[in-house]
């Protein structure tokens, strides 16, 4: 499994990997929003907007993260970000994550169709055997869009994370495996 830098693009949006040139449009879309409430670090401000693109583009070398910026195509405009995280090719799995909409865009097709442009690259160009997400247990709209795409809840991990505000997360896990995939490939299209 070699997860290299992509473009992911479907009938409504573009995945492109993640570059400081982004940054501009990544700040117009997620600061100021609230979004990240439920996020293990703060991405509210342009200036923590800014770092968090400028690490996540400088980690894409590593292999060990590989960062979408979500774009409308038909505005062009930068709408959100999604990644690929915990990458393990010795294991054939890796978790998408650190994914956020813009108000304007949520509950459209932007992120079903990001969800299926990225779970069909996982399965059907990487090979992947398994695909993680995991999400706060509060966020009950990410559990929500979860199990609508087909994951599979599989746990909770108790105190997993300490958050930003001091809240001690409970982090809820989810996943979609190989077997699956025909099916859930089938409801997402």
């Amino acid at each position: 499994m070699n997860v290299e830098p992509v473009t992911l693009e479907g009938t409504h949006v573009r995945l492109e990997t993640m570059r400081e040139a982004h940054a501009d449009g990544l700040v117009a879309a997620g600061c100021g929003h609230g979004l990240f409430r439920f996020f293990p670090f703060s991405l509210e401000t342009e200036e923590a907007m800014r770092g968090y693109v400028k690490l996540n583009a400088a980690a894409v070398a590593s292999g060990t993260v590989l960062p979408f910026v979500t774009i409308e195509r038909a505005t062009n405009r930068v709408v959100g970000a999604t990644s690929f995280l915990a990458i393990e090719p010795a294991h054939k799995r890796l978790e998408i994550g650190a994914t956020w909409i813009t108000p304007s865009h949520q509950r459209s097709p932007v992120n079903t169709e990001a969800k299926l442009l990225q779970l069909t690259h996982c399965f059907e160009v990487l090979g992947c055997n398994r695909v993680e997400f995991k999400t706060d247990e509060r966020n009950e709209k990410s559990r929500s869009a979860l199990t609508r795409i087909g994951a599979k809840e599989e746990g909770r991990f108790r105190a997993h994370m300490v958050m930003p505000d001091g809240h001690l997360r409970t982090s809820v896990w989810f996943s979609v495996i190989a077997e699956e995939w025909p099916g859930v490939k089938k409801a997402l299209e």
